[in-house]
């Protein structure tokens, strides 16, 4: 061998123990990264998992929406019901007191004063109805 080659080998043997540092501090990191692996695998089955358990509450989140939503529509015409009900019974009322109204001249101060008096000793009345009668007695 010439000293050209004797050179040249030298110099690849010094690469070669220079690269050698390298190649074990790969060496590591790849045995680091195959012991990862199934913690890696672990974390994956645990996103899995918990992309399972937050479809499902999804799927309940959706049915309580979609119960909801007909409970609010029910609601919505019970509302409009008792509007309209509401309202009819304050025509009524209104009618009503009109009808008392007018029909309060037409007794005499005397017999208007006693009537209501009669009406009572006649029949026990029951809480609502001396509510009632209080509140027509104050409207006068």
């Amino acid at each position: 061998m010439s000293a050209l080659e004797w050179t040249l080998q030298g110099v690849l043997l010094l690469l070669l123990l220079a690269a050698l540092p390298f190649a074990l501090r790969l060496e590591r990191g790849l045995a680091a990264l195959r012991q990862d692996r199934a913690a890696l695998a672990d974390g994956a089955s645990g996103f899995e998992t918990a992309t399972r358990e937050a479809q499902a509450a999804l799927a309940g989140l959706r049915s309580a929406l979609e119960t909801q939503a007909r409970q609010t529509a029910t609601a919505e015409s019970l509302r409009e019901d008792l509007r309209f009900m509401l309202d009819r019974g304050e025509a009524l009322a209104d009618r009503l007191e009109l009808l008392v109204r007018q029909g309060r001249p037409a007794l005499g101060g005397a017999a208007a004063a006693a009537a209501p008096v009669a009406e009572e000793a006649a029949a026990p009345r029951s809480q609502a109805e001396r509510d009632l009668l209080r509140a027509l007695r104050m409207a006068r």
